[in-house]
């Protein structure tokens, strides 16, 4: 398998390059949806370790419109990079999760954007159906469209235990559904849930790529304020093996041996603001995580795929 002259895996800012040709930034957006596990359908508290304010940024609230929150995004970004391609990140919570004909509009207003380029969505393996998974299979004919699902963990007694109200047999058949219809399907995975053994989250590697999946977002557990998971862990510390950042990096470059060579890898480890974040507080960049990743991979003569089979 021949990846990128500077890595060992196959890297999401490569495949970009590719797709694109140029710079791609993903601007992120809020449509004011909830989830299932939030309303009452499924269940309340919404999964034990979310805290959506982590990752959004201040110009992405849902009391503005698509199109404004585009615009703010835009020149936030376009102040740092002046020549680069503009995709709309729906991104908070859960962003097909709400009436068909409203997913519609407010993906067709993302669109219209004269500086949008293709729409990324993240949603629930259990938020989709086949009307949805058609128009967007429609827009993909004119432009990039990434559907996103929370997979989290592939194990039923994980998804349980975080309140996730889905089993890994909805995430299968979300992908089924989604597959060969022109869309870029992505999965999220969160490394280091509580119960889950060594052995356990390596075997995620093994089960994602039997997925027809083409890129993996990877992070390690971080215990955030404000969220079930914080209360469990002040209550229950033992119950959770947290990551220091050399057993991290000797735990990824074992993982990505075990993934299908052709899945991209979008990343390996978020990052909390740090006024929220409660554990584990690493104190590293991503790209400092990421150079470490690469020397480790080199140190241990491994590469994406060396032992998938």
């Amino acid at each position: 398998m021949t990846f990128s002259t500077t890595k060992r895996y196959h890297d999401y800012s490569s495949f970009i390059k590719k797709e694109f040709g140029e710079r791609v930034q993903k601007i992120s957006l809020d449509t004011g949806f909830t989830c299932p596990n939030r309303d009452g359908t499924k269940g309340v508290g919404g999964c034990t370790y979310c805290n959506n304010n982590t990752f959004n940024p201040y110009y992405c609230k849902p009391k503005k419109s698509i199109t404004q929150q585009l615009n703010e995004g835009i020149g936030f970004f376009s102040k740092k990079y002046k020549t680069q391609k503009y995709l709309a990140y729906f991104q908070a919570y859960t962003n097909t999760y709400a009436e068909i004909n409203l997913v519609k509009e407010l993906y067709n207003e993302a669109i219209s954007h004269p500086e949008i380029i293709g729409l990324v969505i993240g949603t629930r393996p259990d938020c989709i159906n086949e009307e949805l998974i058609n128009f967007l299979s429609k827009i993909s004919r004119n432009y990039y469209v990434s559907l996103e699902f929370g997979v989290e963990s592939t194990l039923n007694k994980t998804l349980k235990a975080i309140n996730r109200c889905h089993t890994y047999e909805d995430t299968k058949a979300a992908y089924k559904l989604a597959a060969n219809k022109g869309l870029h399907l992505g999965a999220h995975l969160i490394i280091g849930l509580p119960g889950e053994t060594h052995d356990e989250i390596l075997n995620h590697a093994v089960e994602l790529s039997k997925l027809p999946i083409h890129s993996l977002k990877i992070h390690q557990l971080q215990i955030v304020k404000h969220t079930v998971m914080a209360l469990q862990f002040k209550k229950e510390p033992n119950l959770f093996r947290l990551f220091t950042v050399e057993n991290y990096i000797d735990f990824i470059t074992t993982f990505i041996t075990l993934l299908r060579p052709d899945i991209i890898i979008e990343r390996f480890i978020s990052e909390s603001p740090s006024h929220l974040l409660i554990a584990p507080k690493w104190g590293i960049k991503n790209f400092e995580m990421v150079a470490k990743i690469d020397k480790k991979l080199i140190e241990k003569d491994m590469w994406q795929g060396k032992h998938y089979s």
